[in-house]
């Protein structure tokens, strides 16, 4: 199985990451676009990326920003990130050697997506999702979304992978239905979203888990809602999880927080398997 880490916040710079992935013989990094020294024109340095990771042996994933929307209603905004989505997939093209060189080619290099909820309206006795109520929006969007970057991937050997955070909203399990019927779209399970938001991303993903070519393993519980803790500092069936990942040939990312956290769940790694 091919297990990597996240970007840290401890780590400075990608520098300090590619040590750490190396120190703990890890196979790659999941480069955060959520930091600024991870923004797509960084990012588009690909000959330092490169340079790196043929020194410590290792490749890269990406994760891309948490607050991207594609369906904004303001279309200044959708352009931004569809554009910033663009080139992050060319960034990802010229990086994908490294994985031939370093990881298992039989899976897919990955860009992790969140879907993001929209703005929600709070009425006297209740609250109204206007992605829910402007759907067929919603789901224009969604089809312009998965029509370019159809046309970005091209044949290039990556795919987009949809992740759960803190519970799928109705309207997105029919635009992450949508998006799966293309094959440059998979999904990623994040087991520790899953166990503190009462699993209820559960029937969901197992009826889609032929889709599943990423994992986001840390461990976490249910009372009180935690999660990103080193592996075995939780409540979670860590084998069961790993098996799955297993049988769908799954990239994993240990993505506990902290430096300690992830020393502790590699050493939890040699331990159980």
């Amino acid at each position: 199985m091919q297990f990597g880490m996240p970007t840290l916040i401890e780590n400075r710079t990608l520098q300090d990451n590619v040590d750490l992935c190396k120190d703990l013989g890890l196979k790659f990094i999941e480069l955060n676009m959520n930091f600024p020294e991870y923004q797509v024109d960084q990012l588009e340095q690909t000959d330092e990326l490169i340079s790196m990771a043929e020194k410590a042996g290792i490749y890269y994933t990406l994760h891309l920003d948490e607050n991207l929307n594609v369906a904004d209603f303001n279309y200044l905004v959708t352009d931004a990130y569809l554009e910033t989505v663009r080139r992050s997939v060319e960034v990802m093209k010229k990086l994908l050697p490294l994985r031939d060189a370093y990881g298992d080619s039989t899976q897919p290099l990955t860009l992790n997506m969140h879907m993001h909820h929209g703005i929600y309206i709070t009425l006297p006795d209740r609250k109204v999702q206007m992605y829910d109520r402007d759907f067929d929006t919603y789901m224009a969007s969604f089809a312009k979304f998965r029509s370019l970057c159809e046309e970005w991937i091209g044949g290039s050997d990556l795919m987009i992978a949809v992740e759960n955070t803190d519970g799928f909203r109705e309207y997105e399990k029919k635009a992450i239905d949508y998006l799966l019927e293309s094959p440059v779209f998979g999904l990623t399970w994040d087991i520790g979203h899953s166990k503190a938001t009462g699993e209820k991303d559960v029937p969901f993903i197992t009826d889609h888990q032929e889709h599943l070519i990423h994992f986001h393993i840390h461990d976490g519980s249910e009372i009180p809602p935690k999660n990103h803790l080193a592996l075995g500092d939780g409540e979670i069936d860590l084998k069961s999880r790993l098996d799955l990942a297993k049988k769908r040939n799954a990239r994993c990312v240990l993505e506990t927080k902290t430096i300690a956290a992830l020393k502790t769940s590699v050493e939890w790694l040699k331990d159980k398997l």
